[in-house]
């Protein structure tokens, strides 16, 4: 049985729009690596969504690598994966699973990093377990911070962000505040680990959380500044963004990234009053009813619903048709941005 199914629809989509558009080799700079061994979801609160959850309990190294096979039958997709560990899991365990998973695949891999931890410590585990850096979440700070008051620092110490520096490793940010990529505080601290820090690698995923205009406000001008910053527009689908970035840091800095395993939504999504929405056919993903990011839909339209991972490519597809980037530009994107960074085969 196929781990998911592939639709006439899809099959439209990638031959007709992406598959001579896409290089043929590609890697994936954000992907999640876990296994749910207890079924449990998160509850949607202030720090965190909760319709990541509807779309697959855990995403085995086997299941991404299907995924891949699946929705890109002829390319050779390789990843950056690491696990995605709430509060009451054990980081030691969850950890091993993807350390584990990296000698298995050959896939490179982030240790998931907890803010208590001491640099020594971390240290320590990243040799040990051949991780390339870390990933770092704000779910982790202590709860008595209100969301909105949760700084980059709060999640990836100082101690952290030194010890990255000293060997040159990774550091994959997901910003935290309800500002998104506008925020003052969170610009102001991206600048600050740019120049301070300038030997470590920090990627701000998801193009800082920008998937609506209204979280623009004046970063990318301040972004354009930066002198090493690294972005992925991972579950991002909005081409004005990728186009912003494009024109502020240039090519060489961006990656694609997918956010495995939310990304075989079956989605489209689009932006009301500064809010993102994901359009989903009714019934797919059980009642989400409380969610405000989802919406069901029906008839023809939801019928034609392809993947998320497709519309965030047809995005950025767009972008590069706008900022008339060269096909070994594209390549960049996809592959030789990310195979210089960790070090493989052009």
């Amino acid at each position: 049985m196929s781990l998911f199914e592939i639709r006439d629809v899809d099959r439209i989509v990638y031959e007709q729009e992406l598959r001579d558009f896409l290089p043929q080799k590609m890697i994936d700079i954000h992907c999640h690596v876990y296994k749910r061994e207890v079924e449990g979801s998160r509850i949607a609160n202030e720090r965190i969504v909760g319709w990541t959850n509807v779309v697959a309990k855990d995403n085995s190294i086997e299941d991404l690598q299907e995924t891949y096979r699946l929705m890109f039958p002829d390319k050779d997709v390789k990843a950056l994966m690491f696990s995605s560990i709430r509060p009451e899991d054990n980081f030691e365990k969850e950890n091993a699973y993807v350390s584990e998973s990296s000698k298995k695949s050959g896939f490179p891999a982030l240790y998931y990093s907890h803010p208590e931890m001491s640099a020594e410590y971390l240290e320590k585990q990243i040799i040990e377990g051949g991780f390339y850096g870390i990933k770092a979440y704000l779910d982790h700070v202590p709860s008595y911070i209100p969301a909105n008051e949760i700084r980059i620092y709060d999640y990836i110490t100082p101690e952290h962000l030194a010890l990255m520096d000293k060997h040159g490793w990774i550091v994959m940010c997901h910003i935290p505040r309800s500002g998104r990529l506008k925020d003052k505080v969170n610009l102001a601290q991206l600048m600050e680990i740019d120049e301070k820090y300038p030997n470590l690698k920090l990627i701000v995923a998801h193009i800082g959380r920008a998937y609506c205009e209204s979280d623009f406000g004046d970063a990318f001008e301040v972004l354009s500044k930066s002198k090493n910053l690294l972005f992925d527009f991972s579950a991002n689908c909005l081409d004005t963004a990728m186009i912003k970035l494009i024109e502020a840091v240039g090519t060489d800095r961006i990656m694609f990234g997918s956010d495995m395993p939310i990304l075989r939504l079956r989605t489209k999504r689009i932006c009301e009053d500064g809010k993102y929405i994901n359009l989903i056919k009714k019934g797919a993903y059980g009642d989400v009813s409380g969610d405000s990011h989802m919406r069901e839909i029906e008839g023809e339209e939801a019928d034609n619903l392809t993947f998320f991972m497709y519309e965030e490519i047809l995005a950025f597809k767009r972008a590069a048709q706008q900022c008339n980037l060269t096909k070994e530009q594209v390549a960049d994107v996809f592959y030789n941005n990310a195979a210089k960074l960790l070090g493989l085969e052009k």
